[in-house]
């Protein structure tokens, strides 16, 4: 395998130019194995003009990897490698139910300088909302959510059993939907471990793994292509014109759409005890190191139409910080309600002074790399994402260091408002260097933010007890 290729610099002046796909992956950053993934990142850095990048006013702090789904293959590495490349000015990665490629992807922002921040996506039951529809559609009380920057790989045995209960409802879920959705398709020969598994560098299977296996083996058993198109028909009672056979994202997106999701054979309605409380999530993600994150759709479900009753509800248990998604948000050169929504939203977290994350999910096929910073709809809202992700990679920082993050016992003892803690977390993003001196290193609880901000801003190694 050959990880001294030569990879071409390049800036892009916008971001409309910037695809998934571009530029072409280095093959050693798809390897199996993270540790080959990461030498070849070092490699890289010194055999190319990469480290030459100049950053970009562009964050993205939301993309899904290989290790929950990632249309494109994206492992950690290889997301950090097209960061840098494209000059985001902060990267970060957010899977579901787990947090398998944080030590990977924080590695990889040291070897390429990148400030990055890892998080965790999940959904929780919300029992003030159990008669309104939050950001789950058609499903009451049940709220996707997050916590964000964890620091490091969970070692507690109590913080472990409730990410592998995590993993493992997840797990069970998906078993009981291919029950029900195979029971559906027989007579199409499928199997979960045999078919869905293999798609997962760790087992974490979701939804869209299971979509596209069956797709890929539906392929595979039905042929020519108008014996599947029949089998298809039959089972799902839709056939579009644009369909990509034989099993592209649009053939595994309809079949979600008719077997998995809401009104499908294999859809169950959640319930109180399908997700772990809103509460009880945020309980975990504290007690990690961990910001909770309330994560907004729209603002057009009944229950964010309702927002400030669910911020006071999320920030009563813990939440200290919001996701959004810009493109889920507003259409270039259009004036709705969705950019009406997505104005007041930023707003309101102004208000409480909750930084915001943003990013592009890239969890299905032809998203983009990194939101259009450049979009007149975007103009006054963008500062703020910006300020976000270097609070967000500034609190990943410290408390990575030292566990001094942002809502640390000394965070909570050296500011006294919310405000004050923002300016200097948001300082922090945007001087820290990812590759910082070892001396750095020595930051401890009896540091005062002055002195670290001095150390960091400064150079000097001066402590301040």
């Amino acid at each position: 395998m050959n990880t001294t290729m030569s990879v071409k610099n390049q800036v892009y002046a916008n971001p409309d130019s910037v695809s998934p796909l571009e530029p072409p992956c280095p093959p050693a950053l798809q390897s199996a194995s993270v540790r080959s993934r990461l030498e070849a990142l070092g490699t890289l850095m010194e055999n190319t003009s990469l480290g030459e990048s100049e950053r970009q006013p562009w964050v993205n702090l939301h993309c899904h990897t290989v290790y929950s789904y990632n249309p494109y293959g994206y492992s950690p590495s290889e997301f950090a490698w097209r960061a840098k490349h494209h000059g985001l000015e902060v990267a970060g990665i957010v899977d579901f139910d787990v947090l398998d490629g944080l030590e990977e992807f924080y590695q990889a922002g040291i070897i390429l300088g990148i400030p990055t921040c890892a998080s965790l996506e999940t959904r929780v039951y919300v029992p003030e909302f159990s008669d309104r529809e939050l950001n789950s559609p058609g499903e009451p009380g049940i709220s996707y959510h997050m916590g964000s920057g964890f620091p490091r790989p969970l070692e507690s045995a109590k913080f472990v059993s409730f990410l592998t209960g995590l993993r493992d409802n997840a797990e069970r879920r998906n078993r009981n939907l291919v029950d029900k959705v195979s029971t559906y398709l027989s007579p199409l020969d499928f199997d979960y471990d045999r078919d869905v598994l293999p798609l997962t560098p760790m087992g974490n299977a979701t939804e869209r793994h299971i979509c596209q296996a069956y797709a890929e083996r539906a392929a595979t058993q039905y042929k020519p292509l108008s014996k599947l198109q029949a089998f298809w028909k039959e089972k799902l009672q839709e056939m579009p014109d644009d369909l990509d056979w034989p099993s592209g994202p649009r053939v595994q997106a309809l079949i979600r759409a008719r077997t998995m999701k809401q009104g499908g054979i294999g859809y169950v309605p959640p319930d109180a005890g399908s997700f772990p409380t809103l509460t009880t999530f945020n309980q975990f993600a504290l007690a990690s190191g961990a910001i909770p994150t309330l994560t907004w759709l729209d603002g057009t479900s009944a229950g964010e139409q309702c927002i400030e009753e669910w911020m006071d509800v999320a920030s009563t248990s813990g939440v200290a910080a919001i996701n959004i998604i810009p493109a889920r948000n507003f259409t270039p050169g259009k004036h709705d309600q969705r950019l009406c929504n997505l104005y007041d939203i930023v707003e309101r977290a102004r208000e409480r002074d909750w930084p915001i994350a943003i990013g592009t999910e890239m969890n299905s096929p032809g998203l983009r790399f990194v939101d259009d910073f450049s979009a007149e709809e975007l103009a006054p809202v963008v500062e703020d994402f910006r300020r976000g992700a270097r609070i967000l990679y500034a609190h990943t920082w410290l408390q990575r260091k030292a566990s001094l993050g942002y809502l640390s016992e000394w965070a909570m003892a050296m500011f006294n408002n919310t405000m004050a803690k923002n300016e200097f977390y948001h300082s922090l993003g945007k001087a820290l260097n990812p590759s910082s001196p070892r001396h750095l290193s020595g930051i401890d609880t009896s540091w005062t933010p002055e002195a670290i901000e001095h150390l960091v801003h400064k150079g000097s190694e001066t402590k301040t007890t």
